[in-house]
């Protein structure tokens, strides 16, 4: 019984309630960033300013480094144990405050080098420390902007402030900002890819999971049920003592909601409780049992079930009140046989709508992730065995003819983990290098360009730097060519690049005079590590920083050719070096940090996040199957298991037993529905046919015409008709299917019916609701009833051809 009503209400389209995991985690792990960058910086460029300061001026210098330090502390420390906004923006000015005293206390040009490089790289981190809070973040560059104003007024007074360390913070600011947005938006691109992603393997589980309880449902419904009423309607003058429990029995199963069970069992005690039939079906068993036999609860009750149905079926039709049930420990596993010396049979000539083998036996075991099969010849007995491989063993879904139609539980964690971890990645990676491209371009043309327009004359020769220029240029649209497209940059490009870049970085140290290295008039020196990060982001950081050694030792030994400098040229080029190419680095650390730890812990969170909720769909799925189904069997099958169950029902009574046919013929053609064939109508015909015959009447079945497609819910209303007045027909019955290119036709003619009157049960489909387009024709003659359904098929725009 299938409701279509409830697939599709998670789909991929739905959309998401806030942000998703990846965008969490990258939102946090950039505040930490800017938080540990900032501070780093202030620590290490303070003590190289404390260096550039004379005797008389470390005090003062000192009391302006510790504060900003402490500062810096409480801050990180506010990572782990949150403080108040007002309390912490408070400290993040006091630090640029404290910072931009540095230029009045120190004076001079390296003091206004080491402001301009502690402060501009505090209103970066500034930015993806109050991401959250932009106003704040905003407000915070703000202020570092009137902290250099100030100190350029401070520091000399008959000069005005200096606007290109202005329009060059603005710059910075604008590109964290930018860079900031991107990384955020390919976050929030991941997220939106996993989801869609994981929505569709939560509907396919769902799915699965509903097949797999609907396939247990009607497993145990055959069992049940079908078989109880299957045996009121074909008997006659019995010792009917065992059919009040049995009935109540039934009605219990079938008001339990099949799931998936966990823990482990006794597979060995399990069985020590299959019952051995009651009354002229007892069969006697000769159990051998080697030892406990643990394993889990989901295979150990699919044996439990496939055993008793074996018992049955050795009552019913082996001829014998005898059979042997062994079972014992194969590895990891468990292996369980039931034999009988009966009269046999051929299990290929057993039709595939016959449940008792396919369904309860094999299709039950290959639910549970084991196998079974039966092994028989006419006048040889029959021996099924069943077997579990163990929890190490156990095929998967999918794994080859074995495992067909077996459903694999909710998906885990482990098993979306790599998945989902690759997806995330792939997209912060492109985001990253998008970003660190946008800030070498913008970087080399709006900053770099001036530079190296404005200091012409001092490059020895001017052509050398030039060429350096265009050829990072082509570098930056080489590789932007492919990430662009959403390529990889190939390895054989990336090589050449970096070659290339390592050349720049060799022509402009030895091409600038040393003492100028670093400064305003060595364009090259902040801006070849970014075109680095983004041909290198994919790769390790230690491959990054390895480039970034090399690119500073190039400049070193440039510097040092023309002599060891002095204290404090070494604390200038320190405090440039840790601007530029340390700032440089602390991105190449994030970017890996991003790739490898945030996006697997990404991973991770939304991988629990999809279990969680399969997991919820699944038991709000199997809930409504379950009410539904039972509501399907309230009308017909479940008063008569209640009336058989208390004795209001009794099983000598003529027209108790003719309905129990008509509900065991119902039952069949429900087995039947999920059956796998190239004529799905003609199979369900076919289910309620055998009921009929096994009841002892005669019935022929003929076809005429193509065979065309008819929906499941339209199909359910064209038999059952037919099933009711095969329920309840003892002599002969004549079934035709008619199909034209218009419509199909069912009809059924019997020559007794036994009784039927036209009782509301002939015009009443068990559990669906009647069709609008199916019609049904009943006419009665004497003792012959004639019950014609016919459907006629919908045109393209929705109105019936006529």
């Amino acid at each position: 019984m299938r409701h279509g009503g409830y697939e599709g209400r998670d789909s991929a389209a739905e959309p998401m309630e806030g942000p998703g995991s990846s965008e969490r985690l990258l939102v946090l792990a950039l505040e930490r960033y800017g938080v540990w960058l900032r501070s780093s910086v202030v620590c290490l460029c303070g003590v190289l300013g404390v260096l550039l300061a004379d005797a008389a001026e470390i005090p003062l210098a000192m009391s302006l480094l510790v504060p900003a330090a402490l500062a810096c502390g409480v801050r990180l420390y506010a990572l782990r144990s949150p403080l108040p906004f007002a309390l912490l923006w408070t400290l993040d000015a006091a630090v640029v405050l404290l910072m931009g005293l540095f230029q009045p206390v120190l004076g001079g040009d390296d003091a206004d080098v080491m402001v301009e490089a502690v402060v501009g790289i505090c209103v970066v981190a500034f930015q993806y420390e109050w991401a959250t809070r932009p106003v704040a973040g905003v407000g915070l560059a703000a202020l570092g902007v009137v902290v250099c104003v100030l100190g350029d007024v401070l520091s000399a007074p008959g000069r005005g402030p200096d606007v290109v360390p202005l329009v060059r913070m603005f710059v910075q600011v604008s590109l964290s900002m930018a860079a900031y947005s991107v990384l955020r938006a390919r976050a929030r691109a991941a997220d939106r890819a996993a989801a869609a992603g994981a929505a569709s393997r939560r509907e396919a589980a769902v799915a699965a999971a509903r097949r797999a309880t609907e396939r247990e449902y009607l497993a145990t419904l055959h069992d049940t049920a079908s078989a109880t009423l299957m045996m009121v309607s074909q008997g006659d003058g019995q010792d009917w003592s065992w059919l009040p429990p049995r009935a109540r029995q039934d009605l219990e199963a079938l008001s339990a909601m099949p799931g998936f069970e966990t823990g482990s069992v006794d597979l060995a005690v399990l069985l020590g409780c299959v019952p051995e039939g009651e009354g002229p079906a007892v069969v006697r068993l000769r159990t051998r049992m080697d030892g406990p036999l643990v394993i889990p609860s989901g295979p150990g009750l699919a044996i439990f079930n496939g055993v008793r149905e074996g018992v049955t079926n050795v009552a019913r039709h082996s001829g014998v009140r005898e059979a042997e049930l062994r079972a014992w420990e194969d590895g990891d596993g468990a292996v369980v046989e039931l034999s009988d010396a009966g009269r046999g049979f051929d299990p290929q000539s057993v039709p595939a709508r016959r449940r008792g083998i396919s369904g309860s036996i094999i299709g039950r075991m290959h639910e549970a992730g084991g196998s079974a099969s039966v092994t028989s010849r006419p006048g040889t007995g029959t021996r099924v065995q069943w077997r579990w491989p163990g929890p190490a063993r156990a095929p998967h879904a999918g794994d080859g003819a074995q495992a067909t139609g077996r459903v694999s539980p909710p998906p885990r964690v482990e098993a979306q983990h790599t998945a989902v971890v690759r997806l995330i990645r792939g997209q912060l990676l492109h985001g990253a290098q998008l970003a660190v491209l946008l800030v070498s371009l913008v970087w080399q043309f709006a900053i770099s360009l001036r530079r190296l327009t404005v200091h012409q004359d001092v490059y020895s020769p001017p052509w050398a730097q030039t060429s350096a220029f265009v050829c990072l240029a082509v570098v930056a649209v080489a590789g932007g060519a492919y990430l662009l497209r959403g390529r990889q940059i190939p390895p054989g490009v990336r090589a050449c690049a970096l070659g290339s870049l390592l050349v720049v970085s060799a022509v402009c140290a030895f091409t600038l005079p040393p003492e100028l290295s670093t400064g305003p008039a060595d364009w090259a020196f902040g801006v070849v590590g970014w075109h680095a990060l983004f041909l290198l982001a994919d790769l390790r950081a230690r491959v990054y920083a390895a480039f970034l050694g090399a690119h500073m030792a190039l400049n070193a030994t440039a510097v040092l050719l023309s002599g060891t400098p002095t204290v404090d040229e070494a604390a200038v080029l320190g405090i440039s070096t840790v601007s530029a190419c340390g700032f440089q680095l602390s991105v190449g650390v994030l970017v890996t940090s991003l790739l490898h730890g945030t996006a697997s812990a990404a991973g991770s969170a939304a991988a629990r996040e999809e279990e969680l909720r399969t997991r919820e769909r699944i038991h709000e799925g199997m809930q409504r199957d379950h009410k539904e189904r039972y509501r399907a069997l309230t009308a017909t099958t479940v008063p008569l298991l209640v009336g058989l169950g208390h004795g209001v029902l009794s099983p000598h009574d003529e027209e108790v037993r003719l309905r129990c046919g008509v509900e065991g013929a119902r039952m069949r053609r429900l087995f039947a529905e999920g059956d796998a064939v190239s004529d799905p109508l003609l199979n369900e015909l076919r289910a309620c046919v055998e009921v009929a015959e096994h009841q002892g009447a005669t019935v022929s079945l003929a076809v005429r015409g193509r065979r065309g497609e008819v929906p499941v819910e339209v199909r359910r209303e064209l038999v059952d008709p037919v099933a009711v007045i095969l329920g309840r027909t003892r002599s002969t019955a004549r079934v035709t299917v008619v199909w034209t290119a218009r419509e199909v036709r069912v009809s059924v003619v019997s020559e007794d019916a036994a009784g039927d009157g036209g009782t509301p049960e002939a015009a009443r489909s068990h559990g669906c609701a009647t069709n609008a387009r199916v019609t049904v024709v009943r006419t009665t003659r004497g003792g012959s009833v004639w019950v014609e359904a016919g459907w006629r098929r919908p045109t393209a725009g929705g109105a019936d051809l006529t």
